[in-house]
């Protein structure tokens, strides 16, 4: 029996729990957990905790593994540290794989890049493009033809209706549904259990039924 493959993620919060839940079912084990914030204790009971890079470079000084992966355990929208971080995994010369459920349905025909974690019960339907470090979290949908950037996060039950383009850093909300062939700017958030009927524009915040704006970001 072969051993275990050996992951790190960056970040100790709930995203971290969930994927290791994924991973085990792949027979894969969690060796230390990263994070900026020095007051967060190790969201994973049996795996030591590190804060900062200047952590990240004790512990491979400790640890200079060849065969470990890394995860950036991170969801909400904090899309673009999300990408910074794996990006900074790749230049160390530690791989971030895609991580997909067992229980997640993917076409064929999809794109999916580098560091996507995809997660129990979601579908990823034809010709779909995911860009690197994107989530689609639990129970999401995401059709035929659409288009996400990097650093996206589908939430819980969020349903992506066809030919829909999403920019990078963007969140869209638990429940949501966003009609066909609409572009979701970049930066922008979508609110939990929004209909979203019309063009959303870059780092914009719209909720509701019919999603309206709340909040221009920039």
């Amino acid at each position: 029996m072969s051993s275990p493959n050996k992951y790190i993620f960056w970040g100790s919060a709930g995203h971290a729990k969930v994927l290791r839940d994924t991973l085990n079912v792949k027979d894969s084990q969690v060796i230390a957990l990263f994070d900026n914030d020095k007051n967060k204790t190790s969201a994973l009971k049996d795996v030591p905790i590190y804060y900062g890079w200047a952590g990240f470079r004790k512990w491979r000084q400790e640890y200079p593994l060849e065969d470990v992966s890394a995860a950036v355990a991170i969801g909400g929208t904090s899309g673009y540290d999300r990408v910074e971080i794996g990006l900074r995994f790749l230049d160390t010369g530690i791989t971030t794989p895609t991580i997909v459920h067992d229980t997640a349905s993917v076409s064929l025909s999809a794109n999916i890049n580098q560091g996507c974690h995809i997660l129990a019960q979601t579908v990823i339907s034809s010709d779909v493009i995911l860009g690197e470090f994107t989530i689609v979290n639990n129970c999401g949908s995401v059709d035929h033809e659409c288009t996400l950037g990097k650093g996206v996060h589908i939430a819980p039950g969020a349903v992506l209706c066809g030919c829909v383009t999403v920019g990078d850093y963007t969140m869209i909300g638990a429940g949501s549904v966003i009609l066909p062939r609409l572009n979701i700017g970049e930066g922008a958030v979508v609110g939990a259990g929004s209909v979203v009927t019309r063009d959303v524009p870059d780092y914009t915040i719209v909720a509701g039924n019919p999603a309206k704006i709340i909040v221009r970001k920039k």
